[in-house]
């Protein structure tokens, strides 16, 4: 007798009911949602740090600064011409490792919102090529101090502005 009243109790259910399906439906639904949410989330910020490190005026901030340092390292120490405004600058440099004299010039300008790259032959003076560095320029100034020069270039293309300050010291006699 007792033997039958246990197993009376012990009945064991098979399957689950449908509350408890639909509880679980809605847990795994919200749990679904929240990681879908991350997801999306994760993929907006990588798009935009993206955008902002791939722009324009972030590539031709960096194509200006290494020309800007990669002149400067080259020009005399001798000789610096600069702005009283800052505007320009124009450095001296020898045009291969047998001359004698700095017979080359460099002279960074801003023009119509572009910065351009002049260079050429001192004597007599004679201009071998202009090159646009970058575009979007909104500002543009140049400093020295002793052997080295700076430059301080705003670039703005109207949805992103960057700012880049760079300084590199003459390195020739």
């Amino acid at each position: 007798m007792t033997t039958r009243v246990i197993r009376r109790k012990m009945r064991i259910r098979k399957g689950f009911t449908l509350v408890e399906l639909m509880i679980t439906a809605v847990i795994m639904i919200i749990v679904g949602l929240a990681i879908g949410v991350v997801i999306v989330d994760g993929q907006t910020g990588w798009n935009t740090m993206y955008d902002r490190v791939h722009s324009d005026v972030v590539s031709d901030g960096y194509v200006a600064r290494n020309k800007f340092d990669a002149v400067i390292r080259r020009a005399s120490k001798r000789r610096f011409v600069l702005a009283g405004d800052g505007s320009w600058i124009e450095v001296y440099y020898y045009a291969d490792a047998s001359s004698v004299a700095v017979d080359r010039y460099a002279y960074f300008f801003g023009t119509d919102g572009e910065l351009k790259l002049e260079y050429g032959q001192l004597a007599p003076r004679e201009v071998i090529g202009v090159e646009t560095l970058c575009e979007n320029v909104s500002e543009c100034t140049f400093k020295q101090a002793g052997t080295s020069a700076q430059m301080i270039l705003t670039l703005n293309d109207g949805t992103r502005t960057n700012t880049i300050v760079t300084s590199a010291v003459a390195h020739n006699q």
